[in-house]
């Protein structure tokens, strides 16, 4: 299995690029018989999901549950799970609260230990409350699992509200 994780606040030509740089990287990994997977989730996990499909890659999303039945997800992110939904080959339902940060991290933690890559869309800054990118490209590299770091030129994030730009 091939995971992608990243930041939360790339802008929108940010993830354009990276786009981009996902399909050719994962039409390697379709060739060898890999399948992708992601946690359902707004921004970076669509937009693996259609690099994924446009580089014939088979696609296992994994949804929040909550003793075994699909768990309610934040408004923001149900459109993007129900995208990702029919862009997978398979859909995983995995226990822990999609609003409890500390829960997603450990199910991504558990997620990138099934994994042989990880693509990380990573700048190399460190975890925050909000970002736990660093986190888990060090997790993953502690557990053996390669980590290819991407950061396209011009990538950026949101501006933080309320800061000047």
């Amino acid at each position: 299995m091939i995971a992608v994780v990243g930041h939360p606040d790339l802008t929108v030509p940010t993830l354009a690029l990276v786009e981009a740089e996902l399909c050719s990287r994962l039409a390697g990994f379709a060739r060898a018989g890999r399948a992708g997977l992601v946690r359902a989730g707004r921004g970076l996990p669509v937009v693996f999901g259609r690099a994924a499909r446009k580089a014939g890659l088979a696609l296992v999303t994994v949804l929040p549950a909550h003793h075994g039945v699909p768990a309610y997800l934040a408004e923001r992110d149900r459109t993007a799970a129900g995208e990702l939904l029919l862009l997978s080959q398979q859909v995983r339902l995995v226990e822990y609260d999609p609003g409890d940060r500390t829960a997603c991290i450990t199910a991504e933690e558990s997620l990138l230990r099934s994994c042989a890559r990880v693509l990380a869309v990573w700048d190399g800054s460190r975890s925050s409350g909000s970002d736990a990118t660093a986190h888990l490209v060090a997790y993953a590299r502690s557990h053996g699992v390669g980590v290819d770091v991407l950061w396209p030129r011009g990538a950026e994030h949101e501006p933080v509200r309320g800061v000047p730009a």
